[in-house]
């Protein structure tokens, strides 16, 4: 029987056509079982192999890819940072990267806040040289590069971003936004 070790797949598990960006998954023997003692990332990143024998698994990469049409695997980025909001699927990092441009500006993080009426929306998190950056300014260093539908709903200016134990940052640890001037626009 053949096997493959290698699958491009979309949300639903399903073969992506040539040229169509999906996650790459790894299955075969040389693939480990999951993270020691960790349970928590085995269950999220070691799936059940639709293709393969019952009880096999494979690997999610969380790397986004597509394949061309000479077969060849393209990395394209990284899925940890791409959301779906709205039917739409953006890629942080672009709007973090937009948001540098602006000169005040020194570090930027962008994720999807959820309000229990008001839904999900785009919150930037920012640390400035010290000065304030108006809010239209921001919208526009994004509208500049990026379509509208990727502009930050709000903007939160922080002194410094919040490190967790390793150095890197802790995103759980992100102040909630003040949706208040969000529901004055609804």
């Amino acid at each position: 029987a053949e096997t493959h070790d290698l699958y491009v797949l979309d949300e639903g598990l399903r073969p992506v056509p040539e040229g169509t960006e999906g996650e790459l998954y790894l299955a075969g023997v040389q693939l480990a079982r999951g993270y020691l003692r960790r349970p928590d990332l085995t269950s999220d990143r070691f799936v059940a192999d639709p293709f393969g024998e019952p009880g096999s698994r494979m690997y999610r990469t969380g790397d986004l890819v597509k394949v061309n049409t000479d077969g060849q695997i393209e990395y394209i980025g990284r899925t940890d940072f791409q959301v779906k909001l709205r039917g739409l699927r953006i890629e942080l990092g672009e709007i973090e990267s937009a948001l540098l441009d602006h000169p005040a500006v020194r570090q930027s993080v962008v994720i999807v806040h959820s309000h229990p009426t008001l839904g999900d929306h785009l919150v930037a998190y920012l640390v400035t040289d010290g000065r304030a950056a108006d809010r239209s300014e921001l919208a526009d260093a994004v509208r500049r590069r990026l379509p509208d539908y990727m502009v930050p709903s709000l903007f939160v200016e922080l002194d410094e971003f919040p490190l967790g134990s390793s150095g890197k940052l802790d995103r759980k640890a992100l102040p909630e936004p003040d949706f208040g001037s969000l529901q004055r626009e609804y």
